[in-house]
């Protein structure tokens, strides 16, 4: 399908224009509802319209009376995208090779820009200014309250049942072909992946690939550290030595290497975007000093006794039975083990494993469940900012998955002190983990997915004629409306969270513990990489510069893998051979030692710049620029503001 010669009213089976979004309500929407919406999406922008393309998808090949009829296919002419890429800050290459602020009147002077043909605007950025324009985020210069009734109806009422972007058929053959299609030993596309999903999703790629790489030398080590010293836990001093400077470098190293990336996007300089309220906040009207609108108020008050007085206790009741499930599979060990010493055979060996089995799949299971009470206490709280929103949420999360699946590994550790036993907990909830996440992630969607699109091509089939070898457009959107929807990088970024957790806290004791996780990541490249292409629904551009807050969350493990891992060496026998007499002179030295390496750790911090030098240069360079332009700017006459009737913002649900 592809937009490499977009033309504004191209025939495009059938439509007058390219279809990029979907657009899909309830079946039972009234009729005005509909003519209303497709009233604000293609009227003109000076009656309060988007002065976008909007036709209703026709029926399928072959149509049920199930089948909704009220889906919309969404375009937009070339200069009206144009106008939204400089709308929402979009950064591009200026022909002198720096990143500018895309601007319509200087198009021509950015690389890549030739004629009215689209060359360098990728796909990603083409639905972003197509978003910008919906109606659902179109009310910048109305109430705020119009445009949240609207959200609030439509969403509430159930009359809105999703938006999404079409995917390019052609695009996405040749994004999945060098991305996971082929097995192969080279890095994967992200300036592809960037162009086509965004920058948000193409950094995660990105992290993956680069935690994968930096995962590389713990494993070469590991391997002949387990198979010569594995049961000499002397020995393993040297490797959580090398733990404590390998966790510190790397993700030093990562924010270097991100905001390479982030600049050569166009998103390291982009500014962020005035925060509007989240959809689902709520309050009574009131106003807005920054913004003078009205709009709804929630007082700040009532959201801290909500998170205080509810959420707070919820998550440490949530903590203690973890905790007392814990208990349950120690209870669970002991019994295992005392069954093996009266009857030492391998049945009895074997089961010496299965309590830990059953741990592991414990741990996922809460994990869970306690994922979905986060999200509705969260909701329930309602803030006001998507930012605040997803920070409470991680906080959340972070703090119980944490405690979950690490609680016990502490415990056996730093109380029981067995380091055997602590070596095979560690590599059974690793080992079951990882067998259960990808069964979750990648046999589970690609079975139902499979399932899925045999059935659409079995019936479509039927009808269509043997030269026609491609699915017709109708089928496409059909297809891909009944796809998952793709819920964000969320998960993904928490699965390597725990994942770096169990490397950097203890895999001393189990060196192999990297080479699993390296295993496991290159698996999840290729199950992470069919899943957006052929199970989950195309999701809109994501615009980061970096991975957000979980830079300080993995940070923050970093900081607890130092102690973890200076009391695992003041543990060693080793070390306690210098201290024979005194217990109290071995905790001294080891906390000395701890405070001494955290302020190494925070000195590395401070002398690895997070910017490379030649990316500050021109940073400093174009805000120069700015500001000498800026002074020659002239002042512009203020203009009035558009009137526009009362019925604009009605929406008759």
């Amino acid at each position: 399908m592809g937009l490499q010669n977009f033309r504004t009213l191209a025939t495009f089976s059938g439509f007058r224009f390219t279809p990029l979004v979907v657009v899909e309500l309830a079946s039972n929407v009234k009729e005005e509802t509909i003519t209303w919406l497709l009233s604000r999406i293609r009227d003109q922008q000076q009656n309060g319209g988007a002065e976008l393309f909007a036709e209703q998808l026709g029926p399928s090949v072959e149509a049920q009376e199930k089948e909704n009829p009220n889906v919309f296919l969404v375009g937009a002419s070339w200069q009206r995208l144009l106008s939204g890429a400089e709308d929402v800050g979009l950064f591009k290459e200026y022909n002198d090779g720096s990143m500018r602020g895309f601007t319509r009147a200087n198009k021509h002077n950015f690389k890549d820009f030739k004629g009215k043909v689209r060359h360098d605007l990728s796909d990603a950025n083409l639905r972003t200014a197509l978003q910008h324009f919906m109606p659902l985020s179109y009310f910048q210069q109305e109430k705020y309250s119009e445009r949240a009734v609207l959200l609030r109806r439509l969403l509430s009422k159930g009359l809105l049942v999703q938006i999404f972007p079409l995917h390019e058929k052609e695009e996405l053959k040749r994004l999945s072909f060098s991305w996971y299609k082929k097995v192969k030993l080279s890095l994967q596309p992200l300036d592809d992946i960037r162009h086509y999903y965004g920058e948000g999703q193409a950094l995660y790629f990105g992290f993956l690939e680069y935690f994968t790489f930096a995962l590389v030398p713990m494993a070469l080590i590991g391997v002949p550290y387990y198979l010569f010293d594995w049961e000499d836990y002397d020995k393993y001093v040297v490797f959580a030595v090398f733990n404590l400077i390998w966790c510190t470098v790397i993700l030093e190293l990562w924010k270097r290497f991100s905001a390479s990336l982030a600049y050569r996007w166009g998103t390291l300089s982009r500014k962020k975007a005035f925060e509007e309220p989240r959809p689902g906040f709520h309050g009574v009207l009131g106003f807005n000093p920054v913004t003078g609108r009205e709009e709804p108020v929630y007082p700040t008050a009532k959201r801290h006794l909500r998170i205080y007085l509810v959420s707070l206790p919820f998550v440490l009741l949530c903590l203690y039975l973890s905790l007392y499930v814990m208990m349950i599979y120690f209870q669970m060990e002991g019994w295992a083990l005392s069954v093996h010493d009266e009857d030492p055979t391998f049945w009895t060996g074997i089961l010496l494993f299965i309590p830990s089995i059953i741990y592991a799949v414990v741990i996922e299971i809460m994990n869970l469940i306690y994922r979905y009470a986060a999200e509705f206490l969260t909701e329930w709280e309602n803030h006001r900012l998507e930012s605040s929103y997803q920070n409470h949420l991680v906080l959340k999360v972070l703090v119980f998955n944490f405690f979950n699946c690490f609680a016990s590994l502490f415990y056996i550790a730093f109380v029981m002190q067995d380091m055997v036993l602590l070596r095979q907990s560690l590599a059974t909830l690793l080992i079951t983990s990882q067998i259960l996440n990808q069964f979750m992630e990648a046999f589970l969607p690609y079975w139902l997915q499979r399932r899925r699109n045999k059935k659409m091509i079995r019936k479509v089939q039927k009808k269509r004629t043997l030269e026609d070898k491609e699915l017709p457009l109708v089928e496409q959107v059909r297809l891909e409306a009944d796809m998952s929807t793709y819920l964000g990088t969320f998960d993904d970024y928490l699965e390597l969270f725990l994942l770096f957790g169990y490397v950097s806290l203890f895999s001393c004791v189990y060196p192999l513990a990297a080479v699993l996780v390296v295993l496991n990541n290159i698996t999840e490249v290729y199950s992470d990489a069919f899943k957006m292409c052929q199970v989950f629904k195309r999701p809109f551009s994501d615009p980061a510069a970096n991975i957000g807050v979980w830079q300080l969350a993995f940070e923050a493990m970093s900081v607890i893998a130092v102690v973890t891992n200076c009391a695992l060496i003041g543990m060693s026998p080793q070390v306690k051979a210098y201290f024979p007499e005194s217990e109290t002179q071995l905790i001294l030295w080891t906390v000395a030692i701890e405070h001494g390496l955290l302020a190494f750790k925070f000195i590395l911090t401070f002398l690895i710049p997070d910017i490379p030098k030649h990316i500050q240069i021109k940073l400093s360079r174009l805000e120069f620029e700015s500001l000498e332009a800026l002074k020659k700017k002239p002042k512009k006459k203020k203009m009035q503001p558009l009137k526009r009737e009362p019925s604009d913002g009605y929406c008759p649900v």
